[in-house]
């Protein structure tokens, strides 16, 4: 009997001091023994995995709200409304977009990034047309000062007659041009288009050159107003080949340098009427009655 319980006592004694040398090796096992078979442990770390975790889920939630969220239809004014949320940096960007064309850089992709505004073109076509108008004016002025046989009164119409041709010519072309791709399609399959509303953007920042172009036209030197319409006319050209060549170049060569110069072709003729626009035709002063 004494010798079994100096057995014990060694025993417990070996237990205790290994319980000293190794404190971890308790918990270890005391975790095995109250977990179950068959179920796992998680362990809570204190670090930022479980915040990270919580940011994702609440991102995906926001992520499917948004999904889920009715788009307005386009007969609404909420539908529009998007197309005029831009601020003054993305203008100016895309204006330096339109005034430095380069090969190489696509419009679109580059300064648009597949969020087209109407607030830039709008804007672009009102102001060029009120510029023509006034520009018109004071051409008859100024050529009355030469040339006391002329005759001058206020052209109120110019205002009206610009602002139709170049409203009409920044969405009709685009929409003819939108649905001939849109076709071409169908029939080249690799070929992506642009969306309609990118397209009418494109074209209104491409007329932007001929604002400050205008105003030069003021400078009564035939020659050097000539030069600065071909100067904008490159220019404002180009940002559209450029843009447009990354889509038509999956066609036929054909089809692709038929189209491309029609868009030329019809740009050239914008940019003479509106240096026939701007010129008017001076009416001689009418005769003193005695």
């Amino acid at each position: 009997m004494a010798a079994a319980d100096e057995l014990a006592f060694h025993e417990f004694e070996e237990a205790s001091n290994l319980l000293a040398e190794t404190p971890d090796a308790a918990t270890a096992s005391g975790s095995d023994q109250l977990t179950p078979q068959g179920h796992v442990a998680v362990v809570v770390d204190s670090g930022g995995s479980y915040g990270a975790e919580e940011e994702a889920e609440e991102s995906d939630r926001t992520a499917l709200l948004q999904e889920e969220k009715q788009q307005p239809g386009f007969w609404t004014f909420g539908y529009y409304q998007s197309f005029f949320d831009v601020d003054t940096s993305q203008v100016l960007d895309r204006i330096r977009g339109s005034l430095l064309p380069r090969p190489g850089h696509n419009f679109v992709r580059h300064h648009l990034r597949n969020r087209p505004d109407l607030y830039g073109p709008f804007w672009i076509c009102a102001t060029l047309a009120f510029v023509l108008a006034v520009t018109g004016n004071l051409t008859l002025v100024l050529a009355q000062r030469r040339d006391p046989s002329i005759h001058y009164s206020p052209q109120f119409h110019k205002v009206t007659v610009a602002g139709v041709t170049i409203y009409c010519y920044v969405w009709l072309v685009p929409l003819a041009l939108w649905g001939f791709l849109r076709w071409r399609k169908g029939v080249r399959e690799r070929m992506g288009p642009y969306t309609f509303l990118e397209t009418v953007c494109v074209y209104g920042y491409s007329l932007f050159v001929f604002i400050p172009t205008v105003v030069l036209w003021l400078i009564p030197v035939p020659w050097l107003q000539w030069l600065f319409g071909a100067l904008a006319l490159a220019l404002s050209a180009a940002t559209l080949v450029f843009t447009l060549w990354p889509v038509v170049r999956e066609d036929t060569r054909l089809v692709a340098a038929v189209l491309l110069s029609t868009v030329v072709l019809l740009h050239a003729l914008l940019a003479v009427g509106c240096k026939a626009h701007h010129e008017g035709t001076p009416r001689p002063a009418l005769p003193l009655r005695r």
